[in-house]
């Protein structure tokens, strides 16, 4: 079985502070300065109202790796109405005295994007592969996230060492491989290889209840071997996960005429905005929210 890595244009050893250089050492540092622009500096977000939680009780009480879920793409102030009842209902992530987090994901695909068009044709027994670097806590995984049954997202997770992000090798492979054969019966037969990366900053609310998590996005970057696509500040995709996909999360944003946004997920969309696919019609809604409609063709059906 071979390891995968990040392919010969981004070798792992050019990675600085986890964002490929692909770009110049002057833009890998902006794209780093700006996700670690703390959220205080947000008008929007009143952070420090909520009651902190650690990760040991966000993992007992709302690990959330059997769930359903909903995605919105919005402008972050349109949430300042619901900060009032979310504080009343959620407590936020702390670690270290931070509230919120810097993510570097590598997702895996085959040269065909499998995964992708599997997504985009709206396909039952579908999967996404990544390895997730969590920054601020020293943590890294490989991922599988299988759609299973009744639409519910299930996700495992393979611990790995920190200095191996962007490395998918034989042990993660095996496991995901493993987890794919156990919900579908049928191998997972996809030649994986990097595809994209991405950095962002995540703010995570618990409802107090347990069983139920809100993520916020921010100063979303996507990259690939060819370029990068910058997601405005004042957009946000926003997540909720929770047992029926009509939790007390999506209930306040309902009641502000805010809808989930089909489509939105961040693997497809980042494909679709850095060009690497031409068939896109069903990532319209978030990709036009995302202001990052690709100019350079009509997308095809």
């Amino acid at each position: 079985m071979n390891t995968f890595a990040c392919p010969p244009a981004l070798p792992r050893q050019r990675l600085a502070d986890g964002v490929p250089l692909l770009l110049s050492h002057s833009d890998a540092a902006a794209i780093t300065a700006r996700a670690q622009t703390p959220v205080a500096n947000s008008m929007t977000c009143p952070e420090q109202q909520f009651r902190a939680i650690g990760l040991e009780r966000l993992n007992a009480t709302a690990s959330m790796l059997i769930r359903r879920d909903n995605k919105y793409v919005v402008h972050e102030d349109r949430l300042a109405p619901a900060w009032a009842e979310l504080i009343g209902q959620f407590d936020i992530l702390e670690i270290d005295g931070k509230r919120d987090f810097i993510y570097d994901t590598c997702y895996f695909d085959d040269p065909g994007h499998t995964s992708y068009f599997d997504h985009h044709r709206g396909r039952r027994q579908r999967c996404k592969i990544r390895m997730r670097n969590y920054v601020d806590a020293h943590l890294c995984f490989a991922e599988i996230k299988l759609k299973g049954k009744r639409g519910q997202t299930e996700k495992r997770r393979i611990a790995c060492p920190v200095d191996q992000y962007g490395v998918l090798g034989e042990r993660a492979q095996s496991q995901i491989r493993s987890a794919y054969r156990d919900l579908y019966a049928r191998d997972l037969t996809q030649a994986l290889e990097p595809i994209c990366w991405m950095r962002y900053r995540r703010t995570t609310l618990v409802a107090k209840e347990g069983g139920e998590r809100m993520t916020i996005d921010r100063g979303m970057v996507f990259m690939d071997a060819s370029g990068t696509c910058r997601i405005d500040d004042d957009l946000v995709i926003v997540e909720t996960k929770s047992g029926n996909a009509n939790g007390i999360a999506d209930k306040i944003l309902r009641r502000l005429h805010q809808h989930p946004t089909n489509s939105a997920s961040k693997y497809c969309v980042s494909l679709a905005a850095l060009r690497q696919v031409s068939k896109y019609n069903k990532l319209l809604p978030a990709l036009r929210k995302l202001a990052v409609v690709p100019t350079h063709a009509t997308p095809t059906a």
